[in-house]
This record gives C-alpha cells, structure tokens and sequence, in this order.
C-alpha cells in the first residue's frame, strides 16, 4: 500500500511516517504543506492520502476538496484530534473514506487504511454514534424532500404560477394585478396551495418552493 501524508506538525508526521513503514506500509511523500500536498498526491497518485483536519494554510476539507477538483479519485481519510460533530458529517459528506483520531493504537490504522483501501468508509469506533446519527438526518431530509415534490406535483399550473409569485414576496392584491384575476380566486388559489402542501401559512410554502428549486429565474 502507498501513503501520503499531509499534515504541518512536524513530530507526529515523522513519528507516523516511521510508525507505518514498520508495518510495511509505502510512505510515498510526507508533506507539511497543504499545496505541495496536493500537487504531491496528483505527481505521486499514492493508494490512499492521510490528511490532518486543522491546518494552518487550509483545512482537511479544503484540501479534500481540490484532490476532487484534480479528479484524483484515490481514497482520502481525515486523521485527526478532532471529535467535533461537524468536522465528522462534513468530512464524510464532502467525500472522506475514513475519519480517523491520532490517539488510535497503530494496528488499528493499519487495519482502517486496509478497511478504506478496500473500499469501505472507515470512522473511529468512538464517533460511529455521531455518523449514524448524520444518515438518519440524511434520510430524513431526503424522505421530507421526495414528499414535499409529490405534493408539488399535485399542483394545477396556475396555482405553481401563483406559488412562485408568493416566492417572489408579491402579495395577493399584486398577484391578481398581474394575472388579471380578482383578488378572492387568488385567495382561493392560496388556500389550495396551502392545503396540498400541508403548510400553514404563505411564507412556509414560499419556503419550500425555493427549497425545491420550483421557480425557474430568467
């Protein structure tokens, strides 16, 4: 297996470095900054990046981000002394094969990039509660966004016009100008809109269409 390492404390990536090649591991490149990392990751192409999450020049993430934007597709594991909620969703979100903490004893890194080399998500035993936590919110999100386009769907084409107005902050007297309809079918319209998004007010559904990316703009 070829490493390469991107952290800026100069010890722990020494240590790390000499810690893996004891166990046979490939040690490619060990970088202290983040740009010659990169630069190193796409020259080198190792079979896995390690990269520590709080860095001076940039984070973990950052970093994470332009190896994706380089189209480098190796996998990436933060190894890290951050037990931050955030800094474990936004890792694995933005991509992160693995979330891994620096106090780990070293059999289990060892086994962990073998884990994501195999092409498993690896987090630390210790933070698998906050990452289930992130699917379920994933899930939830994502079941509330299918329902909510269902319910779209059961719009007539003048009450989606007439949603979009509201999305706009037009109010009902400038809504039945501008489609030249009296101020009470526009009412109508609302209440309908109202009722089959299963919202209580005009703000709340005004939300959801923006959210749901319903209204083209020009």
């Amino acid at each position: 297996m070829r490493v390469l390492l991107i952290d800026d404390h100069a010890l722990f990536r020494i240590g790390l470095q000499e810690l893996l090649e004891r166990r046979g591991i490939d040690v490619v490149a060990a970088m202290a900054g983040c740009q010659e990392g990169i630069d190193k990751v796409e020259e080198l192409q190792p079979d896995v990046v390690l990269l520590d999450m709080r860095m001076p020049e940039m984070n973990g993430l950052e970093v994470l981000r332009r190896i994706r934007e380089r189209k480098l597709g190796m996998p990436v594991a933060v190894l890290t002394t951050s037990r931050e909620e955030e800094d474990v969703i936004n890792s694995v979100q933005h991509g992160a094969q693995g979330y891994l903490l620096k106090d780990m004893e070293p059999d289990e890194l060892v086994t962990a990039l073998d884990d994501i080399l195999a092409g498993h998500t690896v987090v630390a035993k210790e933070l698998t509660g906050i990452l289930a936590k992130a699917v379920v919110q994933g899930d939830t999100q994502a079941q509330a966004q299918e329902q909510a386009g269902g319910a779209f769907a059961d719009l007539t084409p003048r009450e989606r016009e007439i949603l979009c107005l509201l999305a706009d902050g037009q109010s009902n007297k400038v809504i039945a100008r501008n489609l030249g309809i009296s101020d009470g079918t526009v009412k109508l319209h609302v209440k309908a809109i109202l009722r089959k998004l299963s919202v209580h007010s005009r703000v709340e559904a005004a939300v959801m269409a923006v959210e749901q990316d319903l209204c083209a703009r020009g």
